[in-house]
């Protein structure tokens, strides 16, 4: 068998693999609405771009339109820059690569990570996930390290979470990360707005922000440049914030700017989630009193 035929015979079975669920060890993905088995990809992927070359000519069935892909038992650190790569390794002349399709098909990316081995979500992890524009949910579960280290695993800031939002208005559910207690990562309740704006179809936001000056930020919003081309449109439906354990120190002309500044920017929230957080519990309910009762504060921005 020839180089080319041998090339095209793994093509063809890598294609089969996706489409018929042949088992084969690895980690969870899924496609469409049946799940499968696939390996990870193998280590020599990241050492040489030939390889990434050969690869994408080799995998190029691999990808159809598929709607659904889940990514789980730590298989997320090798799919997401395999992803790239192969996004990349096409030359510009042949213009279709092998996520062409899947990445105008794909509705829903799911990495599911277990506790305290969960993958860094950081500028490299959404970059990747820009690509797949037209998500309706995304959802990237990842723990903080241990408590008390000073390690979050979450390295983005508002504008990245801003950047991300922006390529993918079609979301309905966002989760980056799980709420943490350590109050160490640099987003804060300023990446809201452009969330709120950017995804007008957004019902559902689990992400990290950090409440050490949550007062202020929100206060200086209107007066942040960034936002002053935002704060004339209508905002999300967004009916549910999980929080969980995030930290919040809050006097009470400190909870009512935050109860009026999240009904602001989220006209339709009915609750904050959380666990065992007398203060997010109060702000809660208040803004639950506030839509039952059809008051909304007057809009500040």
């Amino acid at each position: 068998m020839g180089i080319s035929q041998g090339l095209f015979f793994l093509g063809r079975f890598a294609l089969r693999t996706l489409a018929f669920g042949v088992h084969l060890p690895g980690s969870i993905v899924g496609c469409g609405d049946q799940p499968f088995d696939s390996a990870p990809p193998p280590p020599y992927v990241a050492r040489r771009r030939s390889s990434a070359q050969l690869l994408c000519f080799i995998f190029a069935p691999a990808f159809p339109p598929l709607t659904v892909f889940t990514l789980g038992g730590g298989a997320a650190s090798g799919w997401l820059p395999l992803f790239g790569r192969l996004e990349h390794a096409a030359s510009d002349r042949q213009r279709m690569t092998p996520l062409s399709k899947v990445k105008e098909s794909l509705e829903s990316l799911n990495v599911e990570e277990p506790i305290l081995l969960g993958p860094t979500i950081d500028v490299s992890v959404i970059t990747t996930i820009r690509m797949f524009r037209n998500l309706v949910y995304l959802d990237v579960g990842a723990y903080c390290h241990e408590e008390g280290e000073g390690q979050c695993t979450f390295k983005l800031n508002n504008d990245d979470v801003t950047a991300l939002v922006i390529t993918l208005p079609r979301l309905e559910s966002l989760r980056l990360g799980y709420p943490c207690s350590e109050n160490t990562c640099a987003t804060t309740v300023a990446f809201f707005l452009p969330i709120s704006v950017y995804c007008p179809n957004l019902q559902k936001l689990e992400i990290r922000f950090n409440t050490t000056n949550i007062v202020d930020d929100f206060k200086n919003i209107s007066g942040d440049p960034r936002f002053q081309e935002l704060l004339p449109f209508p905002r999300c439906p967004l009916t549910c914030l999980e929080v969980y354990q995030t930290q919040l120190t809050l006097d009470e002309p400190g909870i009512e700017t935050v109860v009026n500044g999240m009904i602001d920017i989220f006209p339709s929230l009915e609750r904050c989630d959380r666990i065992d957080e007398r203060l997010w519990s109060d702000i809660s309910d208040r803004i639950m009193e506030l839509q039952e009762m059809g008051i909304s504060p007057e809009r500040r921005w």
